[in-house]
């Protein structure tokens, strides 16, 4: 069974200027249906109400209510995505122009966490199981982070880069 990725990014680099979108192509945009909101209006306006209005007006208020705490919370999300996203670019800048993955810097999702006032369960999240569409290919958020290793310069390498280095050699 073979299974496509969708990534849930998209990262384009103009020249050096690195843009991050979110791969919103089959969402459609959320909103309140107007004929609810005009409906409540005019129950609204008017000053004597039936035990069976009131209902009414208190239910198309609860839906109402209920429809902008679900849009403003995708809104928070998609927020939330793009600044993780944008700082997980910001940090690996040199991998997303070059592509090579001996630029990519040591990354852990503390320092996501640090860097966005996020808290490292919410950049966990957001990284688990997400995707982005860069000209190098789809590859998982996961891929951005490695650990380090300090060598005999007393600089941070990430063991990515070791790894690959030994590779080449064996």
């Amino acid at each position: 069974l073979f299974r496509s990725i969708v990534p849930d990014f998209i990262v384009n680099n103009d020249g050096g200027n690195i843009e991050v979108s979110l791969n919103n192509a089959n969402i459609p945009e959320l909103h309140v249906n107007k004929e609810f909101n005009d409906m409540l209006q005019n129950y609204q306006r008017q000053t004597q109400h039936t035990k069976q209005e009131r209902e009414a007006i208190t239910f198309i208020k609860d839906r109402i209510d209920s429809a902008r705490w679900f849009i403003d919370a995708v809104k928070q999300r998609n927020n939330t995505l793009l600044a993780t996203m944008r700082t997980i670019v910001r940090m690996q800048r040199d991998y997303f122009i070059e592509g090579d993955e001996a630029l990519l810097k040591p990354l852990i999702l503390k320092d996501i966490a640090d860097a966005t006032g996020y808290d490292i369960s919410t950049i966990s999240r957001v990284c688990n199981s997400k995707y982005a569409q860069t000209e190098f290919g789809i590859l998982p958020l996961r891929f951005f982070f490695s650990e380090s290793i300090t060598n005999e310069e007393g600089e941070e390498v990430a063991t990515r880069a070791i790894k690959n280095a030994l590779l080449e050699l064996v």
